[in-house]
C-alpha cells in the first residue's frame, strides 16, 4: 500500500495522486507539486489515504510544501496574465488568418510554459503563431488542440436541463456515453433530446445506467404472461422508473381492464425479461431515419 493525497488543479479537474513525502498536509489545503509540466500550484481535494501500488501511474510525483501566501498571489498574477495572454494570442491568430478558435490559456506555475488551447475542423499550421507568441513572452509556448467536450468544460455554461454543465462543475472525467444508453432508458432517439452544449451524447445517461440495467433484468417484455395476485394476465407496457408493469386482464368477470402492478409481485410464465438492449434493434431504429441516423453518428465522435 502506498499513502497518497489528491490534489486537483483546476475546477472540476481530473484528480491526480501524489505523495505527501512526510508533510502533513490536509484536505483544501493549497500545496505546490512536481508534475512532468514543471511546478504546478494545486489544493488537495483528498486527504492522506492508502492506496494499492498497482492503482498508480509511476513514478508518484512528491509534495515539495505547502502553498505560502507568497505562492497564492503568484498564482493570482498567473491568472491575470493569463487573460493578457489570451487577448495578445487572439490577435495573432486574426494576423495569420488561422482557421482556429481560442478557448483557454494556462500558465504553468514556474512560468516556463504557456498553453493555448484551440479547436479546429482539421489541421492548423501554426508555426508562424508559435514564432510570434515566443517572442512575445519570450518562453516555451504549447498549442494544444482539444474536442468540443474539453471546450465545453473550459468554457461552461448551462445545459439543457437549466443547471450549470456538470463537466465544468463537479465531473472530473468524462465517462464512455453510448446510444444504446439511451435506448435502454426509453428515451427518444431524437438528436436534440440527447446531445449537450457540446453537440455530443449527455454525460448524464451514465448516471443512472447502472440502476437501469439491474431494473431491466427483473422486468418482462411486453406480450410476456404473467402470474399476479390477480390471476395470470398479459403484459401490454412496463416503466423502469415506477419499477412496475401494465397488465391487461378480466376482474371480477367484467370487461378486460388495464392494472399497474409492481415487479415483485409478479411471476413470469412465458415470455422473457427486458435485458439489456441489443445493438441490432439500435441500429434497426436509426435506419428507419437516414437523417437522425447520421446526426447521431456525429453526437457518437469522441466519445
Amino acid at each position: 500500500m502506498v499513502t497518497v493525497i489528491g490534489v486537483r488543479f483546476k475546477k472540476a479537474g481530473k484528480i491526480y495522486y501524489f505523495s505527501p513525502n512526510d508533510i502533513d498536509i490536509q484536505k483544501e489545503d493549497k500545496v505546490i507539486v512536481e508534475t512532468v509540466r514543471g511546478i504546478e500550484f494545486g489544493e488537495c481535494v483528498i486527504g492522506r489515504k492508502e492506496i494499492k501500488e498497482e492503482d498508480i501511474v509511476s513514478p508518484l510525483k512528491c509534495v515539495i510544501r505547502k502553498a505560502t501566501d507568497g505562492d497564492a498571489e503568484k498564482d493570482s498574477e498567473n491568472k491575470r496574465k493569463e487573460k493578457e495572454a489570451y487577448e495578445v494570442c487572439l490577435d495573432k491568430i486574426h494576423k495569420h488568418e488561422l482557421d482556429m478558435k481560442l478557448i483557454d490559456v494556462e500558465y504553468t506555475f514556474d512560468n516556463n510554459k504557456v498553453i493555448f488551447y484551440f479547436t479546429a475542423d482539421g489541421r492548423v499550421d501554426f508555426r508562424e503563431l508559435v514564432k510570434d507568441l515566443a517572442a512575445v513572452f519570450r518562453t516555451r509556448i504549447e498549442l494544444r488542440q482539444i474536442g468540443v467536450r474539453d471546450e465545453a468544460k473550459m468554457v461552461g455554461g448551462l445545459g439543457p436541463c437549466g443547471r450549470p454543465m456538470c463537466c465544468s462543475t463537479f465531473l472530473g472525467e468524462f465517462a464512455p456515453v453510448s446510444i444504446k444508453m439511451a435506448k435502454e432508458q426509453n428515451l427518444s432517439l431524437n438528436p436534440t433530446k440527447i446531445s449537450g452544449i457540446c453537440g455530443r451524447l449527455m454525460c448524464c445517461l451514465n448516471y443512472e445506467q447502472d440502476t437501469y440495467e439491474k431494473i431491466r433484468k427483473t422486468l418482462p417484455t411486453v406480450g410476456s404472461i404473467v402470474e399476479t395476485p390477480y390471476g395470470r394476465a398479459e403484459v401490454i407496457g412496463n416503466s423502469v422508473v415506477k419499477e412496475a408493469v401494465k397488465i391487461k386482464m378480466k376482474l371480477n368477470g367484467s370487461d378486460e381492464e388495464i392494472v399497474e402492478i409492481k415487479i415483485e409481485d409478479l411471476t413470469l410464465i412465458t415470455g422473457r425479461y427486458e435485458d439489456a438492449v441489443s445493438v441490432e434493434d439500435v441500429k434497426l431504429e436509426l435506419a428507419e431515419n437516414a437523417e437522425e441516423s447520421y446526426i447521431i453518428k456525429e453526437l457518437l465522435k469522441d466519445n
